[in-house]
């Protein structure tokens, strides 16, 4: 499909740079392909559920995943010496390697060292050195750290500050008060290096009204890459590569899905990292398997939803990937107009900004 299908214009001002307080209080887009719109609040979702539905989570947590560093580089080998370097690590590959972007990629060559943060002698975890071992296109590298597993984990945390998505970290720097308003209340699973922004929505009393409410609460993982924010270059969406997340869906976890499906109960993903996990999970009947693996599930229109009902998400990007996913969901006419709507009617976008609840378009 033509990628200017999922183009639209939106205001600035619409671009949420922070959270709504409290969180269930953001608005809500309620999305009935054939039934129309309807504006209501984060705060009603147990009032538009279904006794027995199953709300699917994400529980991954956001790790400070934003390194800034110098290149190195011995004389022998030609060229400057030292550049500065900044790094968005997005997927793990090992226990001392890590997939990265760095800008500027043109700066670095294989072989070349960076050093992350600042090292001194009474902490050894105030710096962190990594090795170029490898390099992709669109600035993508394999960086190979002198640390492994639990240190090196402490490292990144020690030196790394959270990677706030482009359209709000080219507005203001990351705080303090975003290492807690960019983690959701099921974050558990370190590895995310975005996060799964519909799940931000919830607190302790929007559960306790779920609960009494008769929704039941299931968690996956999916650690949210930054090639989320990576923007679709191509014409046409068949020309488009997706990077590559790690997701885990537990036997148990896999078991209370599969039944409450065999029971006609709904499966109700929030967000669409928890959608994409539990489709790259199920096979042609539906049903969930187990999994634990890298998936780069790429959904467009003409794709045929398998394991999930309906669809907590925020409101997209024009032309990413995430818009044609939920145009694939409910409708590419039912969800341009759902936009246009959200737009006049002054919805706030992206990570920190309000949601939809989109109902399954009939296939």
């Amino acid at each position: 499909m033509r990628v200017d299908l999922f183009d639209f214009d939106l205001p600035e001002a619409r671009i949420a740079l922070r959270p709504a307080v409290p969180r269930e209080a953001a608005r809500l887009l309620h999305v009935r392909p054939g039934a129309g719109l309807d504006d209501r609040r984060v705060g009603d979702l147990p009032a538009l559920l279904r006794d027995g539905d199953v709300m699917v989570f994400n529980d991954t947590r956001v790790i400070p995943a934003q390194l800034e560093g110098v290149r190195s580089r011995a004389a022998a080998s030609g060229g400057d010496g030292t550049a500065r370097i900044s790094a968005t690590l997005h997927m793990r590959i090992g226990p001392d390697r890590w997939k990265a972007f760095l800008r500027p990629a043109k700066r670095v060559a294989l072989g070349d060292r960076v050093r992350f943060g600042a090292r001194n002698e009474a902490c050894a975890l105030a710096g962190l050195d990594a090795k170029i071992v490898e390099k992709g296109e669109a600035g993508e590298a394999t960086l190979r750290f002198d640390l492994s597993g639990p240190d090196l984990d402490a490292a990144i945390a020690g030196v790394g500050h959270i990677p706030l998505p482009p359209y709000i970290a080219s507005k203001r720097p990351d705080d303090a008060q975003d290492r807690t308003d960019y983690q959701t209340i099921f974050a558990r699973e370190d590895g995310a290096v975005a996060a799964p922004t519909a799940g931000l929505h919830f607190t302790p009393d929007l559960l306790s009204a779920l609960d009494a409410r008769g929704i039941v609460r299931e968690t996956v993982t999916l650690h949210v890459g930054a090639g989320t924010f990576l923007p679709v270059k191509a014409e046409d969406t068949a020309e488009h590569v997706m990077h590559e997340e790690i997701g885990a869906i537990d036997a148990e976890t896999a078991e209370g899905l599969n039944a409450a499906r065999a029971a006609g109960r709904r499966i109700v993903a929030v967000g669409t990292t928890s959608l994409r996990l539990l489709e790259s999970a199920a096979d042609e009947s539906g049903r969930i398997a187990p999994f634990r693996a890298p998936t780069g599930i790429f959904i467009t229109p003409g794709y045929r939803f398998r394991a999930v009902d309906a669809l907590m998400t925020n409101f997209h990007l024009p032309r990413s990937t995430l818009f044609m996913l939920v145009c694939a969901f409910s409708g590419l006419e039912t969800m341009r107009a759902a936009y246009a709507h959200a737009i006049a009617e002054g919805y706030r976008f992206y990570s920190y900004g309000d949601a939809c609840l989109l109902e399954r378009a009939p296939s």
